[in-house]
Parts: C-alpha cells; structure tokens; sequence
C-alpha cells in the first residue's frame, strides 16, 4: 500500500504493528534473558523476519505450515529503531526485517497460534 507525497512521489506507508511467528519455548527462553535472536531460519538470513496484519496468514502458510506449538508476537514497530528496515521479498511487497535482536519489552502481545484442520487460526489483528 502506498501513499503521495506532497511532491507527487509515492512512499510506502509502514506499519505501527508487525508480527512475527516462532515456537513458544523460544519465546519463554527469550523472555528468561530479555531479547529474541530470531529462529535458525532467521540467523541464517542475518535478520529477524516480520509480517505485517495483512501478510501474516500468507507467511504462516508458506513458512510455517502445519507447525505446531507457535506463538505469534505483536511488535510496536517504533520500539525498534533504525536497526527495522523494510525490504522487498515475496512478490516485491516490502516486508520488516530486523537486523538485531528483538527486545521482548517491543512485544505488545502474544498470542497462540492453534492449528484448526491443518491451517493456523489467527487473532484479530491490528494495524
């Protein structure tokens, strides 16, 4: 999604709320110390991948199919600084990486991720 600019360029707008998925116990042992260094896949990639409410159900589906066991965290984008960056990945929609951990005091909420008949059932997401 895009908006104008008072010069007639178009910007991205980003934003307020990303979310990522991980597994519940790397979620209680980054509570126990205070930040999230991401999944393997994330480590490997050299950043933290995020979604926003609108990408979210297409990532759990590519990514996270049929895994158990998952939370999704709720991120105050605005907590993480200049270390946030927003890149092009699937299909050239900018996505939210975070190159650094993630400081457990930017998650908002954290939320189950069910599985109902092989789908994740999602909360109402914000923003």
């Amino acid at each position: 999604m895009n908006a104008p600019t008072l010069c007639g360029m178009v910007r991205p707008i980003m934003s307020p709320t990303i979310y990522h998925m991980c597994r519940a116990e790397e979620w209680r042992a980054a509570q126990a110390v205070g930040r999230y260094g991401g999944s393997s896949q994330d480590v490997a990639d050299g950043f933290i991948h995020f979604s926003t409410a609108l990408q979210v159900e297409a990532s759990a589906a590519k990514h996270r199919a049929g895994q158990d066991g998952l939370v999704l965290l709720e991120v105050d984008a605005a907590r993480l600084g200049p270390a946030l960056k927003w890149e092009p990945a699937r299909g050239g929609q900018l996505f939210p990486h975070l190159y650094g951990s993630l400081p457990v005091a930017a998650v908002k909420a954290v939320h189950d991720l069910p599985l109902v008949d092989g789908r994740h059932h999602f909360p109402l997401l914000r923003g």
